[in-house]
C-alpha cells in the first residue's frame, strides 16, 4: 500500500495512464470546407477540455496590482492608445469570443499595449514580468489578423489533398522556443484560441516520434510552435517550408539568442526559405533582455520595430514572498525534508543546478515517501511528459528539474518554488521563481545559499530591495547606499556614450542595469509604421 508523509497525498505507485499519447497529439478544432464563420458547428467535448477552469490558471485577487507598473513604448504607432478591454481591440468576432472562454478579466498592461501594435503589423521587441500574459499578448493578436483575412477571402489555408504524394506544410505563423515543454505549452494555448477558426496549430519539438508528429503536420499547419532542432529537421526533410510565414516570434528571445541557440536561429531567420519581405512580422517577448541580446536582436528585426517595457527589465513580482535562508551544501537534505514539512502541501517545484542532483534528491525524497517525481534534459521525452502530466494532475505534486522548467512553464497552482541550487545568474533566478504568482495569485520562492552563490548577492539584494522583501543578516553588507529602483528601459544603442554598457554599472555591481542612469529617449521620435502590406 502507498504511504504518505505529514499532511502530502500519498504517492501514486503507478503514475502511468493506461492510454499514453504524446502531447503533439492532443486535439484541435478541425474546420472542415463545408464551414462558414456562422455556420462551424461547437465541439462541447473539447470546448470543456480547452476551457474548464480546471485547465488554466485563474486570475488572483491581485490582479488589479498589473495596472500600477510602469509601461514605456518606443517608436511604435503614432498616437497609441492602449486599449481598455479586449472588446476595444477590433479583435476577430471568434477569436474574441475565445478569450472571453478564458474569463480573462481585463488585459494586462502587456496586452493593452502590444495589441494595438501588432494589429498595426509592426515587428516587436517586448518585455514584461513572468506571468503576466505575455503569450495571450502575441498570440491574439496573430491568430485574429489571420482569421479575419481568411474569412474575407484574402487568405487561404493549404491542406493535403487526398492522394497527393509531394506535399509540404505551409505554415503562415512560425513560433520558436527553447524548450520542448514550453513548446507544448504555447501549443496548449494556441488550440484554446484557434477554437471555431481554421487556423490549424501543430507543435513539434525533439525526443517525440517524428513521425507522429509529421502525421499531424500533414492533417494541416497553419500554426507552427517549434524547438530549434526539430524545425530544422523538418525544413531539411522537406516536410516544412516556411515560405508562406507571414509571423514569425520568439518566445523566451533572449534564450533564444545566447551563445547556445543562436546559430541555430540565424540559419532559420536568415539562410532558411522564411520569407524575408517587407510584409514579414517579427515579433520577440521574453522577461529579461540582457543589453548584447537587445543588439543581437535588432539584426532580426525591420528598422522601425518597436520596444515595449512593462516593468523593470528583468524585474519580478511583489507578490512572490522570496525567503533566502543560509544553508551549506551538506544541510541541503535536510532543510529540504523540514521545508517540506513546514509548508502547507502545495505543487511545488524544485530547482537543481544538475541531472544528478535531481536524480538524487527524487531518490531521497521518494524514500521519505514525499510524492514527488523529476524532469531534466538526460530523460526520455516519455518520461518527460509524464512527469509534467504527473505534476499538474497532482499525482506528484512535487516536481524537481533542472533549467529545463525555468521559463514559461505556467502551470496552475505552483505555490511553492524552492531554489535547493541557487543560481548565480540573476536572469535564470527571475525566471524559476516566476513559476509561483502567476496572473495575479501570491506565491512563496524559498533559496538555499551559501557561499557558492556570493557572486549572485549584489544583484540578488537589490531585486529584494526592489521587490520589499526581508533582507537575511547574511546578505546585509551587499546592501549599496547609493542604491536607486529607477525604472530599466531597453537602451538606445545610437545614443549611449562611448564606454556604454558592458561595465558602465553604478554602486558595487559592475555591468548592473540598475541605478541612476541617463534617459534613454524612449516615448520620443516615434516613426510612421510600415506600410498596410495587405495579408
Amino acid at each position: 500500500m502507498s504511504e504518505s508523509i505529514g499532511n502530502w497525498v500519498k504517492r501514486d505507485p503507478n503514475i502511468v495512464p493506461e492510454t499514453i499519447t504524446w502531447s503533439s497529439e492532443k486535439r484541435v478544432y478541425e474546420w472542415k470546407s463545408s464551414y462558414t464563420k456562422d455556420s462551424a458547428p461547437s465541439d462541447p467535448a473539447l470546448e470543456k477540455e480547452l476551457f474548464s477552469s480546471e485547465s488554466r490558471i485563474n486570475s488572483g485577487i491581485h490582479f488589479k496590482s498589473y495596472a500600477e507598473m510602469s509601461v514605456s513604448v518606443k517608436d511604435g504607432p503614432p498616437g497609441l492608445t492602449p486599449i481598455v478591454s479586449f472588446d476595444d481591440a477590433g479583435l476577430d468576432s471568434v477569436v474574441l469570443e475565445n478569450v472571453k472562454r478564458m474569463e480573462f478579466p481585463e488585459p494586462t498592461p502587456i496586452q493593452r499595449n502590444a495589441l494595438p501594435i501588432l494589429m498595426q503589423n509592426y515587428d516587436l521587441m517586448a518585455c514584461a514580468q513572468t506571468g503576466s500574459g505575455k503569450t495571450a499578448a502575441f498570440l491574439v493578436p496573430t491568430i485574429s489578423k489571420l482569421v479575419s483575412k481568411i474569412f474575407k477571402g484574402q487568405l487561404a489555408t493549404i491542406r493535403r489533398r487526398p492522394g497527393q504524394a509531394a506535399w509540404k506544410a505551409t505554415p503562415l505563423v512560425l513560433i520558436i522556443l527553447p524548450t520542448r515543454e514550453l513548446a507544448i505549452q504555447i501549443f496548449e494555448e494556441a488550440r484554446r484560441f484557434t477554437y471555431m477558426t481554421p487556423l490549424r496549430p501543430v507543435v513539434i519539438y525533439g525526443g517525440a516520434e517524428s513521425r507522429v508528429q509529421k502525421e499531424q503536420i500533414q492533417k494541416g499547419c497553419d500554426i507552427l510552435v517549434a524547438t530549434p532542432g526539430r524545425l530544422k529537421d523538418m525544413v531539411e526533410r522537406g516536410i516544412v517550408s516556411l515560405a508562406r510565414v507571414r509571423v514569425a516570434i520568439l518566445d523566451e528571445a533572449d534564450r533564444m539568442l545566447d551563445m547556445g541557440f543562436e546559430p541555430q536561429i540565424r540559419q532559420i531567420m536568415m539562410s532558411s526559405d522564411l520569407a524575408r519581405d517587407e510584409g514579414r512580422q517579427t515579433l520577440m517577448f521574453s522577461a529579461t533582455f540582457p543589453r548584447d541580446i537587445q543588439t543581437l536582436a535588432r539584426e532580426f528585426l525591420k528598422e522601425d520595430f518597436c520596444r515595449l517595457r512593462v516593468g523593470r527589465i528583468g524585474g519580478t513580482t511583489s507578490l512572490i514572498k522570496q525567503n533566502i535562508i543560509h544553508v551549506e551544501d551538506y544541510e541541503k537534505k535536510e532543510t529540504i525534508f523540514n521545508t517540506l514539512l513546514d509548508y502547507p502541501p502545495s505543487r511545488t517545484l524544485i530547482f537543481v543546478e544538475t541531472k544528478r542532483t535531481a536524480d538524487a534528491l527524487d531518490d531521497f525524497l521518494y524514500n521519505k515517501k514525499f510524492p514527488t517525481c523529476s524532469i531534466h534534459g538526460d530523460r526520455d521525452q516519455r518520461e518527460r511528459e509524464l512527469a509534467l502530466r504527473a505534476f499538474k494532475e497532482g499525482k506528484s505534486p512535487i516536481l524537481i528539474a533542472t533549467a529545463v522548467a525555468s521559463r514559461g512553464l505556467d502551470i496552475k497552482d505552483v505555490m511553492h518554488v524552492i531554489n535547493y541550487d541557487l543560481s548565480n545568474d540573476i536572469d535564470e533566478y527571475v525566471h524559476r521563481i516566476g513559476r509561483t504568482a502567476r496572473a495575479g495569485n501570491p506565491g512563496t520562492a524559498t533559496s538555499f545559499y551559501n557561499s557558492n552563490n556570493i557572486p549572485l548577492a549584489p544583484t540578488l539584494t537589490k531585486l529584494l530591495l526592489e521587490c520589499k522583501q526581508e533582507v537575511p543578516d547574511f546578505l546585509q553588507s551587499y546592501i549599496s547606499p547609493n542604491v536607486t529602483f529607477e525604472t530599466d528601459d531597453f537602451y538606445d544603442e545610437e545614443a549611449e556614450p562611448a564606454g556604454y554598457g558592458a561595465n558602465a554599472g553604478t554602486g558595487d555591481d559592475p555591468g548592473s542595469t540598475w541605478g541612476n542612469q541617463a534617459d534613454s529617449g524612449w516615448g520620443s521620435n516615434q516613426t510612421q509604421g510600415p506600410a498596410n502590406d495587405g495579408w
